[in-house]
């Protein structure tokens, strides 16, 4: 067990959580996985449906090719096994969003096979979370429950949409675990760009594998919880669930092998059906589809155009800027936040451009609610704001003050500045004279300052009040401790 498990104390002892995470991907792609019809969101219903994709008498899928190399460079970017020789198989259940009868998956020979993830928890610790395997599946229809008090409608547009489905080894033992899981694994897959990681689409989301034991044993029955889309959801649902099994077991009773929804309004799990097995699915190889055979040439072709992945990114950043482990973390959560920064970083002062990055343009932008692509500040004008504070025109203080300014849209920060006098007051004989008038006036708190040194900061206030607090606070501090003789 964990030294970091998360133990849920129940009437009768300890309980341990155990997780295994199912991540279901789309595929970036603008066709699907067995057809040339499109892919996209917000077409109108069955808009983007092609005769396959509705099985239609006598249509034959044909594999996309560009799916394949998304699924092999998601399989590379997960540090996984490829496997030069896949099948695909038919998963046969009936439901209504399913035109065939069956889904094209695979089953037994995945393309991708074992990998694993290092994932980063809150307080800095890293743990591994194995990945058993990786597949390409074609997604289902969408059932239209509420448009008829007396029929369902069928939206078929996802119908044979590609997906990847990342398989977790049961490693996490924390519903904070788990999140902080499909944090990582969706950061990879954007800088890969075999997905866009959209979880408020269904672009990406998780079933959940939740089972109980006490701290030591054997692994419990497990119920998964089917399609959770964001990260709070699917930390909700693994609380609840575990907290409702620990409950089961404790009255005596025994947990039934079951899929189960979440409801985000009442914050609770509730059963779906049965938990299938394998076998009831009746998993056979697709007939109309060849072995998927790929060319290690061609694998190591992609291979060779990965890009700098995020742990690599992050020690990069730690090295080439002097930034820390945090500051890195937070800048490559998002790949297009880390090139912000590299392109503001430059020649300039690192950790000061980190903290206008992540901290007050994040802020903007985030109550905005746009994306930093979309940031209507360059990383140039954010260079040249931190070139004044670096220049010494101006001070931290006043430096947010001309931000406010910039995003107003009063322009770039050296003619704010110019326009509107801002420039931090630096001459030695103007501060001289404020100074020694503060310490003639004020003879008591000069001496006080003698006696306790950190006093010092009534008079720097006092200074900056004087001027509208546009003294530069270094020469303040310099002058002070000269003229009140303090070391």
């Amino acid at each position: 067990m964990s030294d970091t498990s998360k133990l849920i104390q129940g009437r009768t002892g300890q309980w341990e959580i155990v997780l295994g995470l199912e991540i279901h991907a789309q595929v970036a792609s603008h066709a699907k996985l067995f057809s040339g019809a499109a892919v996209g969101f917000g077409a109108g219903p069955n808009q983007q449906v092609s005769l396959v994709d509705v099985a239609m008498p006598g249509m034959l899928p044909v594999i996309n090719r560009h799916c394949v190399e998304q699924a092999v460079r998601t399989g590379l970017g997960l540090k996984a096994q490829i496997n030069l020789r896949s099948l695909f198989d038919r998963k046969n259940y009936f439901y209504p969003d399913l035109p065939q009868g069956y889904q094209i998956s695979q089953f037994k020979d995945p393309i991708v096979g074992e990998g694993e993830v290092i994932v980063e928890r809150d307080d800095g610790t890293t743990f591994t979370v194995g990945i058993e395997r990786l597949h390409l599946e074609q997604d289902a229809g969408k059932s239209l429950h509420d448009q008829d008090p007396n029929a369902t409608f069928m939206d078929y547009n996802r119908a044979g949409t590609a997906l990847m489905e990342i398989v977790s080894r049961p490693d996490m033992r924390s519903s904070d675990e788990a999140a902080a899981y499909v944090k990582k694994v969706r950061t990879i897959l954007v800088y890969l760009g075999t997905c866009d990681g959209d979880m408020e689409k269904g672009n990406l989301r998780a079933d959940v594998n939740v089972s109980v034991r006490r701290p030591g044993e054997g692994l419990g029955t497990r119920c998964e919880i089917k399609n959770v889309n964001s990260y709070r959801y699917i930390q909700q649902a693994i609380e609840y669930e575990a907290r409702r099994q620990v409950e089961i077991l404790e009255d005596g009773g025994k947990i039934d092998q079951e899929t189960r929804l979440f409801d985000p309004t009442k914050v609770e799990t509730r059963s779906m059906r049965s938990k299938e097995e394998a076998h009831d699915y009746r998993y056979f190889p697709d007939p109309d589809l060849l072995p998927l055979d790929l060319d290690p040439a061609w694998v190591k072709a992609i291979e060779a155009s990965l890009p700098e992945l995020p742990d690599a990114k992050k020690a990069r950043l730690q090295t080439q800027y002097g930034l820390t482990a945090y500051d890195a973390g937070v800048l490559i959560i998002e790949q297009a936040r880390a090139d912000f920064f590299e392109a503001a970083a430059a020649g300039r002062d690192a950790k000061l451009v980190s903290n206008w990055v992540t901290n007050e343009l994040a802020a903007k932008l985030t109550a905005g609610n746009l994306e930093i692509e979309d940031s209507p500040l360059k990383p140039d004008e954010i260079a040249e704001l931190v070139a004044l504070i670096e220049e010494g025109v101006i001070s931290s203080k006043i430096a947010k003050d001309v931000f406010e300014r910039m995003w107003a849209g009063d322009g770039r920060p050296r003619a704010i500045v110019e326009a509107q006098g801002l420039q931090q007051v630096s001459d030695t004989g103007a501060l001289e004279k404020i100074i020694d008038d503060l310490i003639a006036g004020n003879p008591g708190q000069a001496n006080s300052v003698k006696e306790k040194p950190q006093a010092i900061g009534w008079f720097v206030g006092q200074v900056m009040k004087a001027t509208g607090g546009k003294a530069n606070p270094g020469t303040v501090n310099q002058l002070l401790k000269s003229k009140l003789d303090i070391e």
